[in-house]
């Protein structure tokens, strides 16, 4: 079992922008806004999360009602079991790959750009 990476930070309600001036020449009044590349990676982890978690479940339980006694009566069940746990692990692999890319990527990208303007907007961009 693998433990889920950290899931890229939605933009929060009250949250802004960073403010860094980096010398004197630096116009503490640049108007950021929130980096559009990061909010598909926070969208994209909100989408397949859910449908992850539900397929799971689905085999988890697939998977206890193949391991009853009172489910398989015949030697065949065992070959059943087998191909069960066989696409738990593989979905497990297969979200833990997922969900760490968008980790990663969401890791590796800005939340916050620079806008060309540098006067702060009425409205966000």
């Amino acid at each position: 079992m693998y433990v889920d990476p950290p899931a890229p930070k939605p933009k929060g309600p009250h949250e802004t922008p960073p403010i860094n001036t980096t010398g004197p020449l630096e116009d503490p009044q640049r108007a950021w806004r929130f980096n559009p590349d990061y909010e598909r990676l926070v969208v994209a982890w909100q989408t397949v999360k859910p449908q992850l978690d539900e397929l799971r479940t689905v085999l988890d339980k697939a998977y206890q009602l193949a391991t009853s006694p009172q489910t398989w009566d015949a030697p065949v069940g065992k070959r059943y079991v087998e191909d069960i746990r066989e696409w738990r692990n593989r979905l497990a692999l297969y979200r833990h790959a997922v969900l760490t890319t968008i980790s990663d990527e969401a890791a590796d990208t800005p939340r916050w750009l620079p806008t060309t303007a540098n006067a702060p907007h009425a409205y966000p961009s």
